[in-house]
């Protein structure tokens, strides 16, 4: 019999807060993240001029309210000598090895037999875009003297995961994506193969993120990709599949899973309440057709979520109840999903974007919504889709193709036996990732 993969552990930081506690509490019962940049103290040192004002940023303040605050997880050297994502992904995977009950709550002695059978594969779509902004300006005002000696160090997107491999001693397979907004379920995917191929027992896995800038803001409002339509109102901003979408909203965060052969996590003991989900399929595609707008009928998209179905245990599309989409809440990039999906599904499923709530993630949004995805089998609720007051197409979109449950506003309880998370990015990438409840009969 094939090996197989399940889940045993997650952790996660995001504009809802700190800890999946706190952040499923926070999305089921339909809060919002997201903030305008008008109320940032350092609001006049840039974000004043980008047209744009919505952010999702992750909350500053103490632990214990679900808040980050870096000095409560590394001290004042280890957090100078670390970018902001690479603390994100040490925090997260502190939270998801201690709830796969690998290592004990102030530790990092991973309780596993070989070091070199623990891999790591984490990834970041951008790495650290503070720190290329903060050197460069130095170089352009004071030269070579004024660069941080640590400045290429921080910068590379394959940190966060060369910093959790050192940290935790993890000697199995390093590995990083960087594939823009497909980053974060890529590694998921990524992960799973390699304990598939016996490369590993357990896989560290997923993507963080970092880059809420003016800078980066800026970029993403001159190729008219985020929303400018609701500075006045932030948690109306990001509205997926709603009629009056225009666009995404820039958030950070981190979502970090454990991956781990099945049995390898049967023999330390653990039991069925210990095991969120199952890995049961993964598809990655290229569209080879445009460097950030997706085709309109959604072929790859299509193409990935086709190929995690045809490489999963014989599930089929009328079997996969829940669809937790990449919808952006762009015109295009919803239109073409949801194109894709209507091609494949031919049943009324449960459709929803949790990006309504935290908005884009980039690099950590697969990765996030991974978690939220397996959190849904788990606890069989369903998290909503916020600001769909209008479920369809945009000017003369064909209405009805919008056919499935969006999950409008208000979250919904349902069983979830399989369930597929999707993540598409820049450059054509789409990658989709299949869920199953556990424990299940397998053919």
């Amino acid at each position: 019999m094939s090996t197989r993969v399940v889940v045993t552990g997650m952790g996660i930081i995001s504009p809802l807060g700190v800890g999946l506690s706190h952040n499923w509490s926070r999305l089921i019962a339909g809060q919002s993240g997201l903030i305008s940049t008008t109320t940032l103290p350092d609001y006049n040192e840039g974000w004043d001029k980008v047209p744009a004002k919505v952010i999702g940023k992750v909350p500053s303040g103490s632990l214990a309210e679900g808040n980050w605050d870096a000095e409560e997880h590394f001290d004042r050297g280890e957090a100078r000598r670390l970018a902001l994502f690479s603390q994100y992904a040490i925090a997260s995977t502190q939270q998801a090895l201690v709830d796969a009950k690998l290592v004990k709550n102030g530790s990092t002695a991973v309780a596993v037999e070989d070091d070199k059978r623990i891999g790591v594969a984490v990834g970041s779509g951008i790495g650290s875009f503070h720190d290329a902004y903060d050197n460069s300006v130095a170089f352009a005002a004071s030269g070579y003297k004024k660069v941080q000696p640590l400045f290429i160090p921080k910068l590379l997107t394959n940190m966060a995961a060369g910093n959790i491999s050192i940290k935790y001693s993890l000697k199995g397979p390093l590995h990083s994506v960087a594939t823009a907004c497909a980053t974060g379920l890529q590694a998921v995917g990524d992960a799973y193969n390699f304990i598939k191929m016996d490369y590993a027992d357990v896989m560290v896995c997923g993507g963080a993120e970092a880059s809420i800038h003016p800078l980066a803001l800026a970029g993403f409002a001159r190729a008219r990709s985020v929303t400018t339509d609701f500075n006045d109102d932030p948690t109306s901003a990001s509205r997926p599949f709603d009629k009056s979408r225009s666009g995404f909203v820039l958030g950070e965060g981190c979502g970090i899973l454990i991956l781990e052969k099945l049995d390898h996590a049967l023999a330390r003991g653990l039991t069925e309440k210990d095991i969120y989900a199952e890995v049961s399929g993964y598809g990655i595609s290229g569209d080879a057709h445009h460097i950030t707008a997706p085709r309109e009928d959604g072929e790859g998209a299509y193409n990935a979520m086709s190929q995690a179905l045809a490489r999963s245990n014989g599930i089929t599309p009328q079997e996969i109840d829940y669809v937790n989409a990449h919808a952006t809440s762009t015109v295009i990039g919803d239109r073409a999903e949801n194109n894709a999906m209507a091609r494949l599904f031919p049943n009324s499923l449960a459709v929803s974007s949790t990006k309504s709530s935290i908005g884009h993630l980039l690099g950590a949004a697969g990765a996030v919504e991974a978690i939220y995805t397996i959190n849904a089998i788990k606890t069989s609720e369903i998290p909503p889709t916020l600001n769909l007051d209008s479920a369809g197409g945009h000017k003369d979109d064909d209405l009805d193709q919008f056919k499935f449950d969006y999950v409008a506003n208000k979250s919904k309880t349902m069983e979830v036996r399989n369930a597929m998370c999707n993540s598409f990015g820049f450059g054509g990438v789409n990658s989709s990732v299949i869920f199953s409840k556990y424990p299940q009969q397998l053919s």
